[in-house]
């Protein structure tokens, strides 16, 4: 029984996919082994092999008519066969393998030559090197995708006081205040009991008066002493 994969690739590679005699014909004369052929007949039981040899047969023969048809005929073989609008992901296969036979690809599942294929750039190296190797897996596919992920640095962050409140205002809040002898806290506390302030109202004001000295219009009594 075919899995789901297997059966939502087989409607893909069904008869839109598949000329079915002018394709059975390509595929004999492009195969010479008889594990090679596709079997329309007995499609419904192929595995998924099978169906990724199917996709690459099908990409590859696609490719050879547009180069030996003229523009109104190809367009033509498009129509009629329903392919209008489908067949440009196929030719980014044809493309993309062209170096590669249908039987070099077997064992890698449909999804993964879609993936490669519509993502030739990024992975571009992956499938150069499926060249060097003698037998090419899914699980080779997926190592070499892991060697050559670039892994992503961790983008800093900037510390931020504003937070959000449910309805769409914001607030700002000062992250605790660590300090070895707590002096900034029991300094604070003091100012809030012996002058009845609120901790907002002292902050505010040491703020502004930092920010009056920044801007030169507030000097230390030290520095004018001078």
């Amino acid at each position: 029984m075919m899995t789901r994969m297997q059966s939502a690739i087989a409607e893909q590679v069904d008869e839109k996919v598949i000329a079915l005699s002018k394709f059975e014909q390509y595929a004999e004369e492009k195969t010479t082994k008889d594990s090679d052929r596709v079997s329309v007949e007995n499609f419904q039981m192929l595995s998924l092999a099978d169906v990724t040899k199917t996709i690459l047969h099908h990409a590859f023969w696609l490719a050879d008519q547009k180069q030996k048809l003229s523009p109104r005929e190809y367009r033509k073989l498009l129509i009629d066969r329903g392919w209008k609008g489908e067949e440009k992901k196929y030719l980014k296969i044809a493309a993309v393998f062209g170096k590669f036979s249908p039987q070099d690809l077997a064992h890698i599942e449909p999804l993964t030559v879609y993936q490669l294929a519509n993502n030739h750039n990024k992975y571009k190296l992956v499938i150069d090197a499926l060249l060097d190797i003698t037998a090419i897996t899914q699980e080779a596919v997926r190592s070499l995708v892991k060697q050559r992920r670039t892994p992503r640095q961790p983008k800093p962050e900037k510390p931020s006081i504003w937070r959000r409140t449910k309805n769409g205002g914001r607030y700002c809040q000062i992250p605790p205040i660590h300090s070895e002898y707590e002096h900034t806290g029991v300094t604070l506390q003091k100012m809030m009991d012996s002058e009845g302030l609120t901790a907002q109202q002292i902050v505010a004001e040491a703020i502004a008066l930092r920010q009056a000295y920044k801007e030169g219009r507030l000097v230390l009594a030290e520095e004018n002493g001078e």
